[in-house]
């Protein structure tokens, strides 16, 4: 069995604002080692399920935050950019199961540092006309590549995201959302128990399932500059839907990877890296 690991840091256990999560912040390296700490009850999981082979990519902003020492040794670790696939880099058809560890809601949800991608410059996405997030993104193009995603783990409103996209999906809830900045915390040990436990069980039994028809999806992106939207038309393939508005046709992953590329002439044009 071949699983993979794709770890993202505002829904980790415990971490709640910018300083948190972002290097150079007062926690960060606090931060970090508690995002090793949620991949490591990941992992364990696997491991009692039965996983042979087990990749975890760090999918947060400078996508070096996971620290190769501290992660279990049963897995191992994507690190660095730029990846052409970004948050799914290494995810083939050839993996049995996609788990989405510390995932947070989408731009504009009152979820924990809730945002899209590039948090100052994206305001909203949609794909074929629904609203999406980096949730809804990663499920739509796991299922494109016929790896069903196995299991969640965030605050309560990425779990709820998670479920409104796929309610196959096993959730875990590690904190639960006051505000954008605040949450009540469930203890860090019985919250990586329950990754763990929701791992192995989900695992024990996850279904075989198919690639999903390449059919030609729309993605929109409305970033907050003009001027973003205004340079991307330069791309062919790229159309204007408003002012500030960018859409692209074609079929997952293609199109994933495509996005990537607008974030990077983006972070280009506005000194705002992507953090995810």
């Amino acid at each position: 069995m071949r699983i993979y690991i794709s770890v993202d840091m505002e829904g980790i256990t415990g971490l709640v604002d910018a300083d948190d999560v972002q290097p150079g912040g007062r926690d960060y390296e606090r931060g970090r080692l508690m995002m090793a700490e949620d991949v490591n009850a990941a992992v364990r999981g696997a491991v009692t399920a039965g996983a042979s082979d087990i990749t975890v990519n760090d999918a947060h902003g400078p996508m070096r935050n996971l620290l190769p020492e501290a992660l279990h040794p049963a897995a191992r670790l994507i690190r660095g950019k730029p990846k052409h696939m970004g948050m799914l880099e290494g995810l083939t058809p050839e993996h049995d199961a996609v788990i989405c560890v510390g995932y947070h809601s989408r731009a504009g949800a009152l979820g924990v540092l809730s945002h899209s991608f590039m948090g100052h410059e994206i305001e909203d996405m949609w794909l074929d006309g629904r609203p999406v997030g980096e949730i809804g993104l990663a499920q739509a193009t796991a299922a494109a590549l016929g790896v069903p995603v196995a299991v969640l783990t965030g605050d309560d409103c990425a779990c709820a995201e998670m479920s409104e996209w796929d309610a196959s999906v096993r959730t875990v809830a590690v904190k639960y959302a006051r505000d954008r900045f605040a949450a009540e915390l469930r203890p860090a040990e019985e919250a990586r128990a329950a990754i763990e436990k929701a791992v192995a069980a989900r695992l024990s039994a996850v279904p075989k399932v198919s690639a999903v028809a390449a059919n030609p999806s729309v993605l929109t992106v409305r970033w907050q500059s003009a001027s973003v939207a205004s340079t991307l038309l330069g791309i062919p393939g790229v159309t204007s839907a408003d002012s500030r508005s960018v859409q692209a046709q074609g079929t997952l992953p293609d199109l994933y990877r495509l996005f990537g590329v607008w974030m990077r002439v983006a972070a280009s044009l506005t000194n705002q890296p992507p953090y995810c």
